[in-house]
């Protein structure tokens, strides 16, 4: 988690919401890492979860990652939870719960839906209050 809020802070060099992930392989090995990019790409896509889940998949060698852990500082939304699903991702790690977006276990449960292909266990809570920090402070320096 350590590396993922290192990731977050960066994200607020070009002032998108920040949030950090990193992919750690079944071995411990750190295979990728990712932070919100949508300002400064103008990529809708371009999730901490999506651009570390890229990177892992580019490092593996393979699109599965099976055995694989996302590491991420805030629960993901419904784009990011599909995607975990669709790269056979077996664990994920958040740090602060969603209740307005959040498609891990809060608003929605897409990771554990018995109708998809891939169930994806979800540890949540680590280190929440430091994650939910960040999230406080940037959002309200918004307003």
């Amino acid at each position: 988690m350590d590396l993922a809020l290192h990731e977050a802070t960066h994200a607020l060099a070009s002032a998108d919401v920040p949030v950090g992930a990193v992919v750690v392989g079944p071995d411990g090995r750190l295979l990728g890492v990712g932070r919100n990019r949508r300002e400064e790409t103008g990529d809708p896509t371009a999730h901490a979860e999506v651009l570390a889940l890229r990177q892992a998949a580019a490092t593996w060698g393979e699109w599965r990652l099976e055995g694989c852990t996302l590491v991420v500082t805030l629960e993901p939304c419904v784009m990011c939870a599909g995607a975990l699903v669709l790269a056979r991702v077996e664990r994920l790690v958040l740090g602060a719960w969603d209740p307005k977006a959040g498609a891990t276990g809060s608003v929605w449960d897409l990771v554990r839906d018995q109708r998809a292909n891939h169930a994806v266990e979800v540890v949540g809570g680590v280190r929440e209050d430091e994650c939910a920090r960040l999230l406080r402070d940037f959002f309200g320096a918004q307003r």
